[in-house]
């Protein structure tokens, strides 16, 4: 099968001509000489949507077919992963200039299409490779297979007996031009002349001094066969001439693996070959190219290849994170992935008598689909109140386009006012991954109380649409995070002082699903200072100051020697407001004087009657204008007065806002000190009008907002209200006046219901500067005195006012 008979041939000579081209722009061009075969590659952007390259030789402009291309030598592929359209061009192709097989010059045109507007680029090289051609030369390209060997070797030595067989068709010849006979396994074809193989797509060509066959892959005298296991496809084609007596003959079999390639599970393609394609083989040895160098077996396998021997079959391993691999992503029901190698081999063989056939493979491998290996990871950590989820080992050609939360679409990148965030970071290995940050207050994640197990769970359903690159392929992965917290609410640590109460938070990572309320109202900045809170709030406490007599106290045991003060803070459920616990804190404090006014109709005053008794009055005798409302407590200084708005002989005002309860404390004087001006003290409660359910009424007195209270200390000399008979007797309003809040005495000083005693330190002392600010008002639900009883006091009726 490998005899060679020798002969003479003359070269043929040829020229070549450049047509004039529009310049290809910079970078997007890159052409190289390798040992044995001319490379040019063109990026898709200049290519365009249809590339086609052309061979200019003297004799014109030949168009690269699919089906010339296979026939004369060239290898045309479009490769998207690369990014580019590439040529591959035998240094024996038809349209080459060859001078002495030493140098070869290139022609070629690119034409290019882009919407209509199609380009030509002129693309020239000339290669001089430095080695020296082996005797044999065999090329298994994608397309085709190449035989060249030299036209000046030393006959074979080692011709065998049934090597002669092929001499008897060629011996009856009756032409001396040449011709091939092709045989098919053990099928002997009958001969054909040139021009009729020409015909059926085979091509031989004579250089300088070599002889040239090429054939494309599945010619009808072609057969495909198993060498070791491993498919071979197999061209044996004989040239010969006889010359008189004289048969030359020439053996141009070409055998090449057709191998595809196999996937194994370790992550490595294999590709085989037979080691000895031909007979005779004495020893065998291979090189790859890796980065278009080509190396040796020992610095492949450096780089992780694995080239081993069994059976006779070199076995390539290739693993797929090879330099020289180029992965694809893809979607088909899930997100895969396959890798694509674009392999070239050389096999070097040498026979008895010492010849070297050297092989050259190119072959592309294409791994089957694999599983993306994509996966999300848990990271949440319950002190950073906030999910954080990781989505890892994202491909390089994948990006992510959206994220829905909960069914909530979110496109990317995030809005600053949408609450998470999303953070990219990019491996070495090709892969980069995404760490979604959701912070649990944040709207879309549900909460859900779990009273059976006395938990509440956080639930946050995550769907990524990851999108691959130049294509429209999207993949949805969903990730469900479920997360379980204490259902517990929040508890407030409480301490009394001598101005007021003092409440402490200290946060818990899910404190903020619950709301702090005082009352019905939200506990916000804006609401403490309105109400004249001290509060300090920060990620790690809060901290909350209600001083004395500031609203939402609720006052109780209210006596001379003091009384008792309780604030609530509420905790309600943020989905439903349901109140879940509370904090109360009750604490006693004295004051010297006081009023409260409630929301249920009532006034309760604390006066200090010290002027009434240096001018000889006695406290336990004062009353109020109806004289039988008397006080509950006193001693020698201070009385204690509690009774209904509408009752004791209160005197009502109504203004467009406001409706004011006014009432006085008289004395029984005896005998007054000549030159001693008595005091006389005014009490009065001050309502909103748009707060009151009823007005005047009898039965029932309702607000929503507290009274303001006032004690308003006058000297005896100014305008008096006369607690006579005909004031008790007629109406306070009359009906046909319209309703002012002007008081009837003028006040010269206004006790503050807040004692000097609890006031915060470093406030001035009022009653140092002789002047007292206008008392307090603060909200309660209900009073308790300590009496023995109900209020005795008789009721009398005041007259109805309707606004």
């Amino acid at each position: 099968m490998d005899v060679v008979f020798c002969f003479c041939v003359a070269a043929l000579l040829s020229v070549w001509f450049t047509a004039t081209c529009e310049p290809i722009p910079d970078g997007a061009l890159h052409m190289e000489c390798f040992d044995r075969y001319f490379l040019i590659t063109v990026d898709l952007s200049v290519a365009g949507e249809k590339p086609r390259f052309d061979a200019v030789a003297r004799t014109g402009v030949y168009a690269i077919t699919e089906q010339n291309a296979a026939k004369c030598g060239y290898s045309v592929s479009v490769r998207p992963l690369l990014g580019h359209v590439e040529l591959r061009a035998s240094y024996f192709s038809c349209y080459t200039d060859n001078q002495d097989d030493k140098v070869f010059t290139f022609n070629f045109n690119l034409v290019t299409q882009h919407e209509g507007y199609k380009a030509t680029y002129a693309l020239n090289k000339t290669c001089s490779p430095s080695f020296l051609w082996s005797p044999r030369e065999v090329t298994c390209e994608v397309n085709y297979m190449e035989v060249t060997v030299k036209t000046d070797m030393t006959c074979s030595t080692g011709t065998k007996k049934g090597d002669w067989n092929t001499l008897k068709p060629a011996h009856s010849s009756t032409t001396s031009d040449w011709q091939v006979m092709f045989k098919r396994g053990d099928e002997q074809l009958q001969p054909m002349d040139l021009s009729q193989a020409r015909q059926q797509g085979y091509v031989f060509n004579l250089t300088d001094g070599r002889l040239v066959f090429r054939t494309p892959y599945g010619q009808p005298d072609s057969f495909s066969t198993e060498v070791n296991g491993v498919p071979v496809e197999v061209v044996h084609a004989t040239l010969f001439s006889r010359q008189s007596w004289v048969v030359l003959m020439v053996d141009m079999v070409a055998a090449c693996s057709t191998h595809e390639g196999s996937y194994d599970d370790s992550g490595y393609m294999i590709w085989e070959t037979p080691e000895a394609l031909y007979p005779s083989v004495e020893s065998t040895k291979i090189s790859i190219q890796l980065g278009g160098e080509l190396v040796e077996q020992t610095v492949a396998e450096e780089r992780g290849y694995i080239i081993e021997k069994h059976n006779a079959t070199f076995r390539i391993s290739i693993p797929c994170n090879a330099e020289e691999g180029y992965r694809k992503s893809l979607v088909d029901g899930g997100l895969y992935e396959f890798y694509v190698f674009h392999l070239y081999v050389e096999q070097v063989l040498v026979d008895e008598d010492n010849v070297e056939t050297v092989l050259s493979f190119h072959r592309t491998l294409v791994t089957p689909l694999l599983p993306s290996p994509i996966f999300s990871d848990n990271r949440t950590a319950l002190e950073e109140q906030m999910f954080t989820v990781y989505l890892g080992d994202v491909p390089a050609d994948v990006d992510l386009a959206s994220v829905q939360l909960n069914g909530q679409e979110f496109t990317l990148p995030f809005s600053n006012a949408s609450g998470q965030t999303l953070t990219k970071v990019t491996y070495p290995n090709s892969t980069h991954s995404y760490t979604l940050k959701v912070p649990f207050d944040n709207p879309v994640v549900t909460q859900q109380l779990i009273p059976a197990d006395a938990v509440i769970q956080l639930k946050l359903d995550i769907n990524f649409t990851l999108t691959v690159q130049s294509g429209n392929e999207s993949y949805h992965m969903a990730s469900i995070v479920a997360l379980f917290a204490d259902e517990s609410p929040p508890q407030f640590d409480a301490v009394c002082s001598e101005s007021g109460i003092g409440f402490k938070l200290d946060y818990r990572p899910f404190d903020y699903l619950w709301e702090i309320r005082i009352g019905s109202d939200l506990l916000t900045s804006e609401l403490a200072a309105k109400r004249g809170y001290i509060m300090s709030n920060d990620s790690q406490s809060l901290l909350l100051i209600v001083p004395l007599f500031t609203q939402g106290y609720e006052y109780t045991d209210v006596t001379l020697k003091g009384f008792s003060a309780t604030f609530e803070i509420l905790v309600r459920d943020r989905e439903n407001s349901e109140v879940q616990t509370s904090t109360v804190k009750t604490c006693p404090f004295t004051s010297t004087e006081l009023i409260i006014c409630s929301t249920d109709g009532r006034m309760t005053v604390v006066a200090d009657l010290s002027l009434a008794v240096t001018s000889g009055g006695i406290p336990a005798t004062a009353h109020l204008v109806d004289k039988y409302c008397g006080p509950k407590e006193a001693d020698d200084t201070r009385a204690l007065f509690s009774f209904p708005l509408n009752n004791c002989g209160s005197r009502v005002k109504v203004g467009k806002e406001n409706v004011t309860y006014q009432n006085e404390i008289f004395f029984n004087v005896d005998k007054l000190v000549p030159g001693e001006a008595t005091e006389r003290v005014i009490v009065q409660c001050t309502y909103s009008l748009a707060g009151l359910h009823r007005l005047f009424s009898t039965y029932r007195f309702v607000s929503d907002t507290d009274g303001v209270g006032s004690i308003i200390h006058t000297k005896a000399g100014t305008a008096s209200y006369s607690p006579d008979k005909r004031d008790l007797q007629r109406p306070t309003v009359e009906p046909t006046v319209e309703p002012t809040v002007e008081p009837t005495v003028e006040p010269t000083t206004v006790l503050h219901t807040v004692p000097a005693t609890m006031r915060p330190p470093g406030s001035p002392v009022a009653h140092q500067l002789g002047v007292h600010p206008p008392a307090r008002y603060v909200k309660v639900s209900k009073i308790h005195l300590l009496s023995n009883g109900d209020e005795t006091f008789p009721k009398t009726k005041i007259n109805e006012v309707y606004v």
